[in-house]
């Protein structure tokens, strides 16, 4: 009886001990359980633990990417400069339109580039070229980001009068549905494999007319790759699979997890930096492109296979 007695008594402990650490966890302390400002200024964190179990914030991570293997120029035997576009209206790219969570940020991929140029951790270039040779002022990345003001003429119904109206214009980061890519595909023979290393990224805007006519597309700015690296790791990609395994940013690139088409490759008839098209030279239609592309795609592939035969 004293042995069942005492087994009692240490259940009854260890209950009581996790009904109090639960209720810790649960505390309504709105300082602890808050990942901290978002990426946007609507963006509200939880004030208590959202969900089963509790996970670290954000805000107290420190991910770095894993560097890159080191690339001798002696060893490289094979190189092409290649552009491609992601659109993010295929399903496969649902990642990039993700409206976001406390572990994405709180806002579209979008918003974490322009929170970050915004506050100083990465730099923006012009899209003038693509060889990223002027660096954007805070002010030029307010311009672009920030809500227009106009004044247009309304017709009033109850005075039959014309009367002038501020209309302030809110950046929407839903007409951000295409983003450039400038990356070199290498074959190295110290590694022996075919090697991709993305060099810049250019986020695209849909431009529209007072009429809400589609005008066309025009690039925002350039990152370069390879410093935006370490900002990417912090955050996290949206995986429709599942919400435990969600993939940073940064492995979200090196993965290839994003659909793409090439819209062109260094060649004599289009190597003007900062040039992009529907065509791969002025004689090809917009199908024939893409087949062009999907052509060119198979060849890099097919490429490092050749290496080795030859």
């Amino acid at each position: 009886m004293t042995i069942l007695k005492s087994y009692k008594i240490a259940i009854a402990a260890m209950l009581l001990s996790g009904s109090v650490s639960f209720a810790q966890s649960g505390s309504v302390d709105p300082m602890v359980s808050g990942s901290g400002a978002g990426v946007t200024k609507d963006w509200l964190p939880s004030r208590t633990p959202d969900g089963a179990y509790d996970r670290v914030p954000m805000k107290d991570r420190s991910r770095q990417p894993i560097p890159w293997q080191y690339i001798r120029e002696d060893d490289i035997l094979w190189k092409k400069r290649v552009w491609r576009e992601i659109d993010t209206r295929e399903k496969q790219n649902v990642a990039f339109r993700y409206a976001g969570d406390e572990h994405t940020g709180g806002g579209m991929f979008i918003e974490i580039l322009i929170d970050a140029i915004k506050k100083g951790k990465i730099a923006a270039y012009g899209t003038f070229d693509d060889r990223f040779t002027t660096v954007l002022t805070k002010e030029q990345i307010m311009d672009m980001t920030s809500g227009k003001v106009d004044t247009v003429t309304v017709f009033d119904p109850i005075t039959q009068e014309e009367i002038q109206q501020i209309k302030t214009t809110d950046f929407k980061p839903e007409t951000i549905t295409k983003y450039r890519i400038k990356e070199d595909w290498i074959f190295d023979r110290n590694m022996g494999q075919m090697v991709v290393r993305i060099v810049g990224i250019a986020p695209v805007k849909d431009l529209y007319g007072d009429d809400g006519v589609y005008r066309g597309p025009q690039a925002m700015f350039w990152l370069y790759y390879p410093d935006i690296r370490g900002l990417l790791a912090n955050y996290e990609a949206f995986n429709p699979r599942n919400d435990m395994f969600r993939p940073t940013w940064d492995e979200f690139f090196e993965s290839r997890m994003f659909s793409s088409r090439i819209t062109k490759v260094s060649n004599p008839y289009g190597t003007n930096a900062g040039f992009y098209g529907e065509d791969f030279k002025e004689h090809l239609n917009p199908m024939e492109s893409l087949y062009e592309g999907k052509r060119v795609s198979e060849e890099i592939f097919n490429k490092e296979h050749d290496m080795w035969v030859y």
